[in-house]
């Protein structure tokens, strides 16, 4: 199948590229490089630098590349930043993707899958999280995954476009060849920013919040390798072959990891000392948040490869270690 990446210079798209070539279908990738890496493209794969809000120039590509399926991996991702600068995210996340489906209905394109986020659920009411949990976001950034969930909702009602929508948790991990990896600037995640403590590239970790009600006290996440996330989005190709067809997945593995624990993980596997230091909680950070996957695993066969957080951290370690500079060097 022909599949346009859109995001697909970025950590996530990079990623599912390489995973789509694997499983015998042909990508052709659009980003507009603002978040994305050259570095991170695979060799031979046709490559369109533009933005996808670019309705002109995104029809071209649909019709020069015989398009069937679009996968949007480009959305704006800073929790914060959607906070002090939330237009940004609405014209980004919401408005230039409407246009992106416009232009993709336009063209008669009618299969989408579509990168969300577990932020759509806000603080849930219960743990594990289901998807059939009530959404409310409690920040821009899940609200715009929202906004395009519905709208999604609408259009494959009123004009039979096809999608699937993935929530995912903590995206994690590399590569296991170690080519391509997480690099962002600035960097939020957790488990890059242990090893570069460990290594010295960043001052001591800050670990918000010791005081949680948890095993050690630090919160819960749910780390779930990229290639794990890359593997669901293309087992659902298939399923979405039915007009008017709407899918929603939760994507983790269902077993938390705390701050701590991942401290631990990166130093078992680096063999250096991370070196970190208590802060006060954050304010909106749940003390857990973690996935019930069971949906994705009865429906598409999901099985995730990476079940342990230290088989995770050990492939982020590779890429890191190989490229200290990420695609810089």
């Amino acid at each position: 199948m022909n599949v346009l990446v859109i995001g697909g210079a970025g950590y996530i798209g990079s990623h599912c590229v390489r995973q789509l070539v694997a499983a015998g279908h042909r990508p052709v990738v659009l980003d507009n490089l603002v978040f994305g890496h050259r570095g991170a493209l695979t060799k031979g794969i046709p490559f369109y630098e533009g933005d996808l809000g670019d309705s002109a120039f995104v029809g071209e590509v649909l019709e020069k590349e015989q398009i069937e399926l679009v996968m949007h991996f480009a959305a704006f991702a800073y929790v914060g930043e959607s906070v002090t600068n939330p237009l940004k995210y609405y014209f980004n996340n919401v408005v230039a993707t409407l246009r992106l489906l416009e232009t993709m209905l336009a063209k008669d394109v009618k299969r989408f899958v579509f990168s969300s986020t577990c932020a759509t659920f806000g603080i849930p009411q219960s743990m594990p999280i289901t998807e059939d949990l009530p959404q409310a976001p409690i920040n821009p950034y899940g609200q715009t995954k929202l906004d395009i969930e519905n709208a999604l909702k609408a259009l494959a009602h009123a004009h039979g476009l096809s999608f699937a929508a993935f929530r995912y948790f903590n995206a994690a991990g590399a590569a296991e060849d170690a080519t391509i990896g997480e690099a962002h600037d600035p960097e939020t995640h957790l488990i890059p920013l242990a090893i570069d403590a460990a290594t010295g590239r960043r001052p001591a970790l800050k670990v918000f919040g010791d005081d949680y009600p948890t095993p050690d006290g630090t919160c819960l996440r749910d780390y779930v390798h990229v290639d794990d996330l890359s593997r669901a989005h293309i087992a659902v190709f298939d399923k979405l072959n039915e007009p008017g067809t709407g899918l929603f997945y939760n994507l983790g593995t269902g077993n938390p990891t705390s701050v701590l624990e991942i401290i631990r993980a990166v130093e078992k596997v680096s063999g250096k000392t991370v070196p970190y230091e208590m802060a006060p909680r954050r304010a909106g950070d749940p003390p857990a948040l973690y996935a019930d996957s069971t949906k994705a695993k009865t429906e598409l066969g999901w099985v995730v490869k990476f079940n342990d957080i230290e088989s995770i951290v050990e492939t982020a370690w590779r890429w890191h270690h190989q490229h200290p500079e990420g695609y810089a060097d």
